[in-house]
């Protein structure tokens, strides 16, 4: 009797773990039991705390390009009258700050690696885009 219950026990949480993950279907399934709704709006674009963003540019991102975003020679460009920042829209500058310039990019023109995150592995997506308000609040 205590095997059966045991055994009938074990059935019912393998089969309650089996419904959770969805019954094992493919993607494709998946996709044809879900309604396809289009969306009526663009996503809402992510807004950063400028105020924030210039407390972490001073400990991540002026050494090379300067307290007040000015630049700095030979290390990092000026975001002050850049042409790239106002030409990428939030998305394209997070994904390029996660990512850095590599001396080895053609359109490195310091000859300095630009490291992802500034160098600062430990930045948040959130924490970027704080810092893309605030590099954005300087350009003249």
């Amino acid at each position: 009797m205590r095997r059966n219950l045991l055994v009938l026990t074990l059935l019912i949480v393998v089969l309650s773990m089996l419904a959770a993950c969805g019954g094992g279907g493919t993607d494709a399934d998946d996709a044809a039991a879900a309604p396809t709704v289009a969306p009526t709006t663009a996503p809402a674009a992510t807004v950063g705390d400028a105020a924030k963003g210039k407390e972490l540019f001073a400990t991540t991102c002026a050494a090379c390009h300067g307290p007040n975003g000015e630049g700095v020679t030979g290390l990092g460009k000026p975001f002050t009258t850049s042409d790239f920042v106002p030409s990428q829209s939030d998305e394209q500058l997070l994904a390029f700050i996660k990512t850095g310039r590599p001396t080895s990019d053609p359109a490195n023109t310091t000859g300095v690696d630009m490291p992802p995150k500034g160098g600062n592995p430990a930045l948040t997506d959130a924490q970027l885009v704080d810092i893309i308000a605030y590099i954005r609040s300087l350009h003249q």
